[in-house]
């Protein structure tokens, strides 16, 4: 029997995929479930205007992401630290500082977009990749002055 499934079914396949099992394990489990919907050109038709509204609403999301990355790439953002003796630096700027200066600035960006991979423990100017999709990367260079 065909089904389309509705969540991602660990061993059978990803949610939407159109796979075929057993009529008594369609009907038994992934139907009963409501793990599944039994195939038809009904629910094939339904399944293709769910994917295609996701893609629009991705597209759109992507869009804004695009917006956001052309104001601030490659922006610089000033950091004030305290130093010591030969200017070392106190501490470092975490994602979250990082994330707290854009929201200052008027961006809503999840600071776990922001990819710190070193710390930015020193004097001068870091490059910094924020992601905020997988087909949106951009830089933002982080300035420590004293």
């Amino acid at each position: 029997m065909k089904v389309i499934l509705l969540k991602d079914i660990k061993g059978k396949g990803k949610k939407d995929d159109i796979i075929e099992v057993s009529d008594g394990y369609a009907n038994n489990y992934l139907i009963k479930n409501n793990l599944a919907v039994a195939f038809s050109k009904k629910s094939k038709e339904i399944l293709d205007n769910e994917i295609n509204i996701r893609e629009k609403e991705e597209q759109k999301l992507i869009d804004e992401y695009n917006l956001i990355k052309n104001k601030l790439n490659n922006k610089i953002l000033d950091f004030k630290v305290k130093t010591g003796k030969e200017d070392k630096v106190f501490g470092t700027i975490s994602s979250k500082q990082i994330n707290d200066k854009l929201k200052d600035l008027g961006y809503k960006i999840d600071k776990k977009c922001i990819k710190v991979n070193t710390p930015i423990s020193t004097l001068g100017i870091t490059n910094i990749e924020v992601e905020l999709h997988k087909s949106v990367k951009f830089n933002v260079k982080i300035n420590l002055i004293k």
